[in-house]
């Protein structure tokens, strides 16, 4: 039996069960998909590295765990070959992290473009997460409203790659795009708007 690989964005705010939905749609997936987890956090305070373990204490047993803050595109392509499915989480910390490294908004995006290019080949069946800032507080500052606009810039290349995007409102998923017309990551068939 051949595998049709998918992707799938899950948006929301902070606290809004992001992470535990991506999860949740990896755990019911059929039995024998290799899973693994792709982490974009940097443990550099004690507040992040409570999240982290936090993070993996949930996380499916028998899930590798590869950590990569900066080239996402190049763990997939070496995680594709060894695994089924992958939770990439986070998009929101992977931007921060190249922006935070000095990359320029220009090449975030480029890097994001990447990543969409890589989820049409469908090498793997990818759950990506990232949060939704643009509906947020107003970012005081002008680095915080570069980091806004070059976010909200990267979720919608991504956004327009996948063939779900499903939108975490205090625990509820909904779904806003549905552009794969067979059966989707959760097993239930499906139409293409």
């Amino acid at each position: 039996m051949s595998i049709l690989h998918c992707s799938e964005l899950i948006l929301g705010g902070v606290r809004s069960g992001k992470s535990r939905e991506a999860l949740r749609l990896a755990a019911s997936l059929p039995p024998g998909f290799r899973g693994a987890f792709l982490a974009t956090a940097q443990a550099l305070d004690a507040d992040m590295r409570a999240r982290i373990e936090r993070h993996q204490a949930e996380r499916p047993r028998g899930w590798a765990t590869v950590e990569e803050p900066h080239d996402v595109l190049r763990a997939l392509e070496g995680m594709a070959t060894r695994y089924d499915v992958v939770v990439l989480d986070c998009l929101t910390l992977w931007v921060a992290n190249l922006y935070l490294r000095g990359e320029k908004a220009l090449a975030v995006v480029d890097a994001a473009d990447g990543l969409a290019r890589f989820i049409g080949l469908r090498r793997l069946t990818l759950i990506i997460v990232s949060n939704e800032v643009g509906a947020g507080v107003h970012p005081p500052t002008e680095v915080g409203l570069h980091f806004r606009d070059i976010l909200g810039e990267v979720n919608q290349h991504i956004a327009a790659a996948v063939d779900r995007v499903t939108y975490m409102v205090a625990g509820i998923p909904t779904i806003i795009k549905n552009a794969q017309p067979v059966r989707d990551l959760r097993g239930e068939s499906s139409q293409a708007p």
